[in-house]
């Protein structure tokens, strides 16, 4: 998915300090971001944001829907440039329809992952197909380390068997949990999983002490540790715990989406759809996305023109401030 805000702000992520004495939950809001036109979908934003930018390598996180297509119109985002990142998509409900430059097609449905790697350069398209009713899932990105971040085009599609740990039935998309391990490729350490937790029911996950962990409530109050997080809320958890204990506090299944990762130890910039280490990285990228160079390829299908690169602001882009790490 393309981030199409008009004025994309630049984003200065990268390590802080860490390692308090003693395990916070910090809980961050999300915020409304329409995706464009008077009729197109609106996601909830919750990284990255001014209190956190990064969880692990984990850099954004879009959730929308349930949305009734034939009010929002569904997803149809045009083809547009990634650079120095891999995207992430994964399904509550719909269908969504991927092409990109390395020549993929294909589909993704609820409880199956694409993940696309960007690299040097990459361009897609994503469209919700004319079956979808409801659309509804998460779209996430991770930053590419300083030694991969140039790499070549990937494009990967994984479906994870669930496994049942207490009250709790897991999907493993990315990284190992609950004795289940993604065979799909990252280039730093990282967990990604869905879990549908049964009513009233606690369960407790062995997880990397080396990690930072996010988790992102879709439905449900959700107790981590001792902090309750209502539907579209963040809950980041800094390195030093090596179990996770999650309540459902509702009288329904809840269902969460858990992200981890080692700290991420390098300064990233982020601006639309790029990720690089510095403002002229970012300027050559929506250069050669809006001369039509090679670096970007062209995604064949889609019905319909690319999407332009926004202005640039008419200064040195300015990053933020490395946040505070819980």
């Amino acid at each position: 998915m393309s981030n199409v805000e008009t004025n994309p702000a630049a984003v200065r992520c990268g390590a802080a300090a860490h390692g308090a004495a003693a395990p916070q939950v910090d809980v961050l809001p999300p915020r409304d971001v329409p995706l464009g036109g008077p009729r197109a979908m609106t996601v909830r934003r919750t990284l990255p944001q001014r209190a956190r930018t990064l969880i692990g390598a984990w850099c954004f996180i879009d959730h929308y829907g349930p949305d009734d297509v034939a009010d929002t119109g569904g997803m149809d985002v045009a083809p547009h440039p990634h650079t120095g990142l891999q995207t992430v998509s994964w399904l509550f409900s719909g269908e969504i329809e991927h092409r990109d430059s390395l020549g993929s097609h294909a589909f993704v449905r609820p409880g199956e992952l694409n993940l696309m790697t960007g690299g040097y350069g990459i361009s897609h398209s994503e469209v919700s197909t004319a079956g979808t009713t409801i659309l509804h899932g998460v779209q996430l990105w991770v930053a590419l380390p300083e030694q991969h971040r140039n790499t070549h085009r990937d494009f990967q599609h994984h479906v994870p068997n669930p496994v049942r740990v207490g009250g709790a039935d897991i999907r493993v998309f990315l990284g190992s949990l609950a004795g289940d391990t993604s065979p799909v490729r990252t280039f730093t350490p990282l967990l990604g999983a869905e879990l549908v937790l049964d009513p009233r029911s606690t369960t407790a996950l062995p997880v990397d002490a080396a990690f930072e962990h996010g988790l992102l409530v879709d439905q449900g109050e959700i107790r981590m540790g001792g902090t309750l997080l209502a539907p579209a809320e963040l809950g980041c958890l800094g390195t030093g715990s090596d179990i996770l204990t999650l309540t459902n506090e509702s009288d329904t299944p809840a269902r969460v989406v858990l992200l981890g990762g080692t700290p991420f130890e390098e300064q990233i910039v982020m601006w639309w759809n790029f990720i690089g280490r510095s403002h002229q990285d970012i300027v050559d990228a929506r250069e050669a996305w809006e001369i039509a160079s090679d670096r970007f390829g062209s995604v064949e299908g889609y019905d319909g023109h690319r999407l332009p690169a926004p202005a640039l602001p008419h200064a040195t882009l300015t990053p933020r401030k490395n946040p505070t790490r819980p």
